[in-house]
């Protein structure tokens, strides 16, 4: 038995150590330079004013012309030609012109330019000698699946020093993404090589899925092994602990002890980052939940919306359903918002954002024992932010199960059952050190990631040496 283990655990070792060495390595990477994304700052920077609002379709009208039968959001943006309507249902996206109705999507590489020059220079950006780069379905920075109702995507490079480069959605026009030549060059080095995420296998989600499941599982079950041993060969001399060997096994042996706590939570919290459902649950809306919280509203009720005016210093308005009722968000700043509200054509209200008790009505039809919502604190165990600055994120809890609503917008952040808490704790707090007490103290929790990382990438540099010389051998 013994024999098998340590076969078991030196072929495993040898196949695996390099692929261990890499993921301690560009860790460190990513914990300074995370993928590339357009954040809600930068997004909202790149937006016009929605001023001068001329004669547009009403917005069911628009909902009707885009042909999304289960349509719940609509925005409106203004875009380098014009105004549209952004319409969003459960699988789809599509904008339609606000004059009109007419068919926004982007065909055009001239418009697409366009479209990124205006983002751009609304945001400080120099756009003078931007150029089309390409029409792609999908290229490195541009694999995961959230960009799939964009695509294909129009990629402009501005031809800044930066090197930046600007996405802009074939669907509905707008930029979805930025990448500069140093996050582009730090992010080969770090979240590609990480996550083994190459785009001719990222591409395809369901291989990509499966294959670095399996090789986590392979490389965790060689480092339990590895541990296991670990602990059987350490020996006592005069009362004290010791090795039996010499040169580098030594040092692998000792290292391995030494980081083993460390090596064993972080390979299982990696595996566990790619779970997708596998052990735990996804924290998903059930289908009766779903049907609750998108339920359909009628959208020939926003024209009551209509009579308070949008203002024309909004830089988007979006009407959005919530518990069957429907609701307009007009942006005004990054951190200021107007939330204008009906319930019927002869019932308005406004308010910066929704209240307690209407996230209240929402979840007692969600679930059973329902207390009421209360609004989640910034150092919260299980943190839910809103993109809006300052917006309230409600937490209702219903027995065993909360929800956390974004007060901003009403979008379900999280759905949080007992399997979903403890996924949070065995991945996210494992991989990432997010503890409660190591988030109040950022600068410790950043050396200790550095510090952690490091001591496992010598541990692994001593498990390379030793399995090139095996294979020496073995020649």
């Amino acid at each position: 038995m013994m024999s098998a283990i340590v076969l078991l655990h030196r072929w495993l070792g040898i196949a695996f150590c390099l692929l261990f060495a890499m993921w301690f390595a560009t860790g460190i990477v990513m914990h300074f330079v995370p993928f590339p994304s357009l954040t809600e700052a930068e997004r909202f920077a790149g937006l016009a004013p929605l001023d001068r609002i001329e004669a547009r379709i009403a917005v069911a009208d628009a909902v009707a012309a885009s042909g999304i039968a289960d349509a719940t959001r609509v925005r409106l943006i203004r875009r380098s030609d014009g105004l549209a309507y952004v319409i969003a249902g459960s699988s789809r996206l599509r904008a339609v012109r606000a004059a009109d109705g007419g068919d926004a999507s982007v065909a055009s590489s001239d418009v697409a330019l366009a479209i990124a020059q205006d983002h751009a220079r609304r945001r400080g950006l120099d756009a003078a000698r931007a150029t089309m780069s390409a029409q792609v379905e999908y290229d490195q920075w541009t694999v995961p699946n959230g960009f799939d109702r964009h695509r294909p995507l129009f990629r402009i490079a501005l031809g800044d020093p930066e090197g930046t480069e600007i996405y802009v959605s074939s669907r509905t026009g707008e930029v979805v993404l930025d990448t500069t030549r140093s996050e582009r060059g730090w992010n080969l080095l770090g979240s590609v090589l990480h996550w083994i995420y190459p785009t001719v296998l990222r591409s395809n989600w369901a291989l990509w899925d499966g294959a670095v499941w399996t090789l986590s599982l392979l490389a965790l079950i060689a480092a339990v092994l590895g541990a296991a041993l670990g602990i059987v060969r350490i020996k006592t001399n005069n009362a004290r602990l010791a090795t039996p060997y010499r040169g580098w096994h030594a040092w692998h042996h000792v290292l391995g002890l030494a980081t083993m706590v460390f090596v064993l939570s972080w390979i299982f919290s990696g595996w566990l980052s790619m779970d997708h459902g596998r052990l735990f649950s996804r924290g998903q809306l059930t289908a009766l939940e779903a049907a609750a919280v998108h339920a359909m509203p009628a959208w020939a009720t926003a024209a009551a919306l209509d009579r308070t005016p949008l203002p024309s210093s909004a830089r988007e308005a979006e009407w959005f359903a919530f518990d069957g009722k429907l609701y307009r968000r007009d942006q005004l700043a990054l951190d200021s918002q107007a939330l204008v509200r009906t319930n019927d054509a002869s019932d308005t209200g406004q308010a910066g954002f929704l209240s307690a008790h209407d996230v209240q009505t929402l979840t007692t039809r969600l679930a059973a024992d329902c207390g009421v919502p209360s609004i989640l604190a910034s150092n919260d165990d299980y943190p839910a932010r809103s993109a809006v600055v300052g917006a309230p994120v409600y937490r209702s809890r219903c027995g065993d199960l909360w929800f956390d609503i974004d007060g901003a917008d009403g979008n379900l952040l999280q759905r949080l059952d007992a399997s979903r808490r403890a996924y949070r704790w065995a991945y996210g707090a494992l991989h990432t050190l997010d503890f409660p007490v190591l988030l109040a103290h950022p600068v410790l929790r950043e050396v200790l990631i550095i510090a952690l990382c490091g001591f496992g990438f010598v541990f692994s540099v001593t498990g390379i040496v030793i399995g090139w010389r095996r294979l020496m051998l073995s020649r």
